[in-house]
């Protein structure tokens, strides 16, 4: 473990699989609303945009909408895999995950999850025919969080600093979908 962990007198590792890491990325994601997700093109180079999370289901699937003629689309379909990259505050609710990506135009799909602004986007509403839906299955991840939220850990690391001893309040470990 490193220097800054070993300091730590509070147990601030944890790793989750299953419900628990399925709870854990959707409050973060929660909180993030948005990601970088990122693909890889066909020289094998990452691209990285700005992308909104319309849906974690129970199974930890994320869902998402993305015109069917987008550089993401295409990149799909030569490799499906795709990581995304999270932040819901500045100090706390952090989430890398890593995982497969399905792209369809399942109708009914698109329907539970259409919201008014994506008309910005998809100017013929939800029956514009360039919409697809894209399915995120993540496999695993790693988060950073607080315990007890961002007041908590202020406190904490206020104090810490004051007496010279690691109160950060962090917790932190690997994801298992």
């Amino acid at each position: 473990m490193d220097s800054i962990n070993k300091q730590q007198p509070e147990h601030n590792m944890e790793d989750l699989s299953g419900s628990a890491a399925v709870e854990k990325m959707a409050a973060i994601i929660k909180a993030a609303e948005t990601c970088f997700f990122c693909t890889k093109d066909q020289a094998g180079n990452e691209d990285v945009r700005p992308m909104s999370v319309l849906e974690v289901d129970p199974q930890g699937n994320l869902w998402f909408m993305s015109a069917s003629d987008s550089h993401k689309n295409q990149e799909l379909q030569n490799n499906a895999h795709v990581r995304l990259f999270f932040q819901g505050s500045p100090h706390s609710e952090f989430l890398h995950l890593e995982g497969h990506a399905t792209v369809s135009r399942d109708k009914a799909r698109i329907k539970q999850l259409w919201k008014f602004v994506l008309k910005t986007w998809f100017t013929e509403g939800e029956d514009d025919p360039r919409i697809t839906v894209i399915k995120v299955a993540p496999s695993h991840g790693y988060y950073w969080d607080t315990k007890h939220g961002n007041a908590v850990a202020g406190v904490k690391m206020m104090i810490g600093a004051a007496v010279g001893v690691t109160l950060d309040d962090s917790i932190e470990g690997n994801l298992t979908v």
